[in-house]
């Protein structure tokens, strides 16, 4: 990020102080990332998130008063008009509701050990249009998730899927950025997000993490 360009602004939302300290100290140290607001419990993350419009909401599921799936749902959910960037941080092992998130528009997710470069990756991601799902947990949470609760039928592409456009999908279920997906395939940045943007009409989704669940959710991908 040059000098010039504003610094992304992110609310963290946690119902553990030390949490949110954390996730502050570790953003407030990242070039070009701002930590605006820091929100306890989700209705008062919504409401902050509302006033303030930053770039990207980071949010612990486990809250008080609204948790971090209906504050997600509030925030960034199908029905809503202009939806905020979403990242939810959650402890897998504990936590079964990270699947409901990204149903409820989540852009991406992450472990709260994760590490600093890891949640900042994240918060550029969210704040640049994309998604960071991380690939250490991609299979193994969607592969779990997929198949359990209520889930809405997936519906056919509207046109089908190139060859490339299969093999793009599948790259990105599993977790891969634009950049990796460009190495590995060995085609240019801009060849990359002209697929992604392709996926994302055809699967009528709106982000790199529907495009991962409808993956997921066709058997595309098994985890």
């Amino acid at each position: 990020m040059s000098d010039t360009e504003p610094a992304i602004r992110v609310i963290v939302a946690d119902d553990q102080e030390i949490a949110r300290t954390g996730l502050r100290m570790i953003l407030d140290v990242q070039p070009g990332i701002e930590v605006v607001a820091e929100a306890g419990d989700g209705l008062r993350a919504v409401e902050l998130a509302q006033r303030l419009r930053p770039d990207v909401c980071l949010f612990d599921i486990r809250m008080p008063r609204c948790d971090g799936i209906e504050a997600t749902r509030r925030l960034a959910g199908p029905d809503v008009a202009d939806p905020m960037a979403v990242v939810v941080i959650t402890t897998f092992d504990l936590d079964e509701y990270v699947y409901a998130a990204l149903r409820a528009g989540a852009r991406g997710f992450l472990l709260k050990d994760a590490g600093p470069e890891l949640l900042a990756q994240a918060v550029r991601a969210a704040a640049g249009g994309e998604a960071l799902i991380a690939p250490s947990i991609t299979a193994r949470l969607l592969g779990a998730f997929a198949g359990t609760g209520p889930a809405p039928p997936r519906v056919q592409p509207i046109e089908a899927l190139t060859d490339r456009e299969e093999q793009i999908l599948l790259t990105v279920a599993r977790g891969r950025t634009n950049s990796e997906i460009a190495d590995e395939l060995h085609i240019s940045l801009s060849t990359v997000k002209s697929h992604v943007a392709s996926l994302m009409t055809k699967l009528a989704v709106r982000n790199r993490v529907e495009i991962a669940m409808w993956a997921y959710e066709t058997n595309r991908v098994r985890g």
